[in-house]
């Protein structure tokens, strides 16, 4: 009788298969301390599309243009892993969510504010920042 893996995954060497395993736990306990830090930190009305953004926009240039190209690798990074725990263990929603965040394209504002604005994630999210005396998000999408 063939192991599960043996017969399934006969082309996956067992070494990729644990070191598999090991990102992925790495991976599931960074969002689950990343997540809570970063969205018990933003401004109540960070999610509100009437309210303008900027950032580092004091910055030479080149910093800033060094500082948004890490700020979109992170956004892939997180965008990937919460897509990934969609099927895995974790908080795929709000790590997307988080990921999105970082990201810069057209039409990101809304994006954010239409998933915000689900009431299961907004409810989550606002009674994470209740345990931590942060005031509750605003959403508006126009």
């Amino acid at each position: 009788m063939k192991t599960f893996l043996s017969k399934y995954l006969w082309f996956v060497p067992p070494g990729t298969l644990i070191a598999l395993a090991i990102v992925s736990l790495i991976v599931f306990l960074g969002t689950l301390i990343a997540i809570p830090f970063i969205l018990v930190r933003l401004p109540p009305d960070y999610f509100d599309v009437r309210v303008p953004r900027v950032w580092m926009e004091d910055r030479h240039p080149a910093v800033r243009m060094l500082a948004m190209s890490a700020k979109n690798l992170a956004g892939v990074i997180f965008v990937i892993a919460g897509l990934a725990m969609l099927v895995l263990p974790g908080q795929g929603l709000l790590t997307i969510l988080i990921g999105i965040s970082l990201l810069d394209f057209p039409g990101k504002r809304r994006l954010e504010a239409r998933i915000i604005g689900q009431a299961t994630i907004l409810n989550v999210v606002n009674s994470l920042r209740k345990k931590f005396g942060r005031p509750p998000l605003v959403t508006h999408t126009d």
